[in-house]
């Protein structure tokens, strides 16, 4: 029997985080909702993985159009390790790129967007995760016929 695993999305920023969360079986992505990024902020997500069972953390990783780290990225490592720490679980960083205009593409400019990018970030990476997985599957039942 396959354990369920729920994955937690962040989408960073300097003055509050969009969250999204996925299901249980780490498929599909939801935006959860946006928080400021403040003193509280720490205590909330340590007791949000708590709470929702969480088993790894995926934080949209910034690059510029190049490819190279922007300044906002070294922010988001700092962050990063400290979330680490703070909740004991892994942290996955998730190329993303314009994920918040795309929420407002979609949605429009409203409370949600900043957790809309973050559930674009987190479908991105359950979505590699996912067809990974898939494929190794398909080589293994090929192994064994």
């Amino acid at each position: 029997m396959t354990k369920n695993k729920r994955y937690l999305g962040i989408d960073y920023g300097t003055k509050k985080l969009g969250i999204a969360l996925s299901d249980d079986q780490g498929k599909v992505a939801f935006p959860r909702e946006v928080v400021p990024n403040d003193h509280l902020l720490f205590p909330y997500l340590d007791e949000l993985c708590q709470r929702e069972n969480i088993a790894e953390i995926v934080i949209g990783e910034s690059k510029n159009l190049s490819g190279e780290p922007n300044p906002l990225q070294h922010e988001i490592l700092s962050f990063t390790h400290r979330l680490e720490k703070i909740t004991g679980l892994f942290a996955n960083l998730e190329p993303e790129y314009l994920t918040t205009r795309q929420a407002m593409m979609i949605q429009g400019r409203n409370k949600m967007t900043d957790a809309s990018a973050a559930a674009l970030i987190l479908q991105s990476f359950l979505d590699r995760l996912n067809n990974r997985k898939s494929k190794e599957s398909k080589k293994d039942g090929k192994k064994k016929s």
